[in-house]
């Protein structure tokens, strides 16, 4: 072996051309070195199933755009479980566990509404024929999520793949990380930052609440019994408040009500305009004027004309699905998205 001394005069001792060509070797050496260590970083990227399985994506789409064309309220159910998943152990579709004793993240009470899951056991079977034990439950969670939003008339963005699928699911976990439409916003903001996702990654994907219904459940305290003495919630818009209790009379805990009335099957900028006039569904919703930046974030969607919503949602969805994901070798590729390997 050389010293770093006789190193040295070996490589001043090289030609023009032969330094020259060093020089290039090295900088795409540390180019690279710099893309490897940014992607493992993360352990996810954009494509990352371009040689292990090309139409991936392709198939995923075309399963959810036949899902969409005949049951368009899944939709918000299917983004929704992307959230979910995301939040309790992080994107390792661990929400589409099951249970033999009713124990997983799917059994506790936030999660009884969602729907859906056989749709991803369609996409995961079409995907299994295709690419068997390639694509991972976590990544169709993250997929579907993004084109039953376009399905919707929403925007399209590029989702990050790489994921693989945890094995553990707990009820308890998913109690104590999901944050229930009572929130205020300080508990938002703080919930979001333990994620690692900002107070405007809060605002953004609060904007999902665009689609889909809710029970009456979720938000009949605001109407008849805010404080425990049978009063309404002096936040909520008092019109809205008697439309509402049409809807859903005292002790009606199921009877579906549409978050965005009137356009609930078509990702819009509208929620922002309902929460800016006192009328979002949840507290969670109303929260977001009490702060400063999550306000103006509020008001500056109010024109459609300038809008950024649409090219915001898809950055934060990014940001989310970065959530605590397992990469690597970390995890396993389920056969069956509800049940471990």
């Amino acid at each position: 072996m050389c010293n770093m001394s006789e190193y040295r005069i070996k490589i001043h001792q090289l030609s023009p051309s032969d330094m020259t060509s060093l020089k290039l070797f090295l900088g795409f050496f540390l180019q690279f070195i710099f893309l490897l260590s940014v992607v493992n970083a993360q352990g996810l990227t954009v494509g990352f199933y371009s040689q292990t399985c090309p139409q991936a994506e392709a198939i995923v789409k075309n399963v959810t755009a036949q899902v969409m064309s005949v049951a368009p309220s899944l939709g918000a159910p299917l983004m929704r479980m992307h959230f979910h998943d995301c939040f309790v152990r992080g994107c390792d579709g661990s929400v589409l566990l099951n249970s033999s004793t009713n124990q997983a993240e799917k059994d506790a009470a936030p999660n009884l509404s969602l729907r859906g899951f056989q749709i991803i056991d369609r996409v995961k079977s079409a995907l299994e024929n295709a690419c068997p034990g390639v694509v991972s439950c976590a990544d169709i969670l993250a997929l579907v999520a993004r084109d039953v939003v376009v399905a919707l008339d929403g925007p399209s963005w590029k989702v990050e793949t790489g994921r693989r699928d945890g094995s553990v699911s707990n009820i308890t976990e998913a109690l104590t990380n999901l944050l229930p439409p009572s929130s205020n916003i300080t508990q938002l903001i703080s919930g979001f930052q333990q994620k690692g996702l900002s107070v405007k990654d809060l605002v953004v994907l609060s904007g999902g609440h665009t689609v889909g219904t809710s029970h009456c459940s979720a938000f009949t305290s605001r109407l008849y019994n805010f404080t425990g003495n049978g009063d309404t919630d002096p936040s909520l818009d008092p019109n809205y408040i008697a439309r509402l209790k049409i809807k859903c009379p005292q002790g009606d805990q199921n009877t579906l009500v549409e978050m965005d009335p009137g356009s609930f099957r078509t990702f819009d900028e509208d929620y922002f305009t309902l929460v800016n006039k006192r009328r979002g569904l949840f507290q969670s919703d109303a929260a977001l004027l009490n702060n400063n930046e999550t306000r103006a974030y509020v008001i500056s969607q109010l024109s459609n004309s300038s809008s950024t919503f649409f090219t915001d949602f898809g950055v934060s969805m990014v940001n989310m699905g970065r959530i605590g994901v397992l990469t690597g070798t970390a995890g396993e590729i389920r056969k069956v998205c509800a049940l471990v390997n």
